[in-house]
């Protein structure tokens, strides 16, 4: 059974991190993916406004 959590990435090391411009703010932020184009990227203050209420 797969354990959720808060074990996380940990025993992967660190991840590799890609600079990207928030589609909302503008803001300057790092992502853990390489930013697609034509899809938006969020920074950590505005990711929560667009991800969906877990149920």
């Amino acid at each position: 059974m797969k354990d959720s959590g808060s074990m996380g990435r940990k025993n992967f090391g660190p991840r590799e991190m890609h600079k990207a411009t928030c589609s909302d703010c503008g803001k300057e932020c790092e992502v853990p993916f390489v930013p697609a184009e034509g899809r938006p990227v969020y920074c950590k203050d505005c990711l929560p406004k667009h991800r969906k209420p877990r149920q």
